[in-house]
């Protein structure tokens, strides 16, 4: 059963930092292109970041470019999501997907709430 188990959300003031993690199981994570997709209230899901199966090649939205980082540690079957200088409009549930992904896939895990907020 493929499992991804998102962690590392909360509350940041603006301009402050976190960082997410996304445990993977059920399936061999070092073969597939992974994704953070977040999601916030009343709107549709927006592909934030995606990362090669080897880590070397990376994408960004433009919404979050030069100040988030995505990368992957295949011998632990996890990815990251750096954010830096975050924005009150950062705000959602941020959730990792494997690639190919499309909403019509929904989600598997729950996701992690991040909230950007003074």
């Amino acid at each position: 059963e493929v499992q991804l188990q998102a962690s590392g959300g909360g509350l940041v003031q603006p301009g402050g930092s976190l960082r997410l993690s996304c445990a993977a199981s059920g399936f061999t994570f070092s073969n597939f292109a992974m994704s953070w997709v977040r999601q916030a209230p009343g709107k549709g899901p927006e592909r934030v970041s995606t990362i090669d199966s080897g880590g070397g090649g990376t994408t960004y939205a433009d919404s979050v470019k030069g100040r988030f980082t995505i990368s992957r540690d295949n011998a632990k079957n996890t990815l990251y999501l750096q954010m830096n200088s975050a924005k009150p409009e950062d705000t959602a549930a941020y959730y990792c997907a494997i690639e190919p992904w499309v909403p019509a896939k929904g989600f598997w895990g729950q996701g992690t709430q991040v909230t950007v907020s003074s």
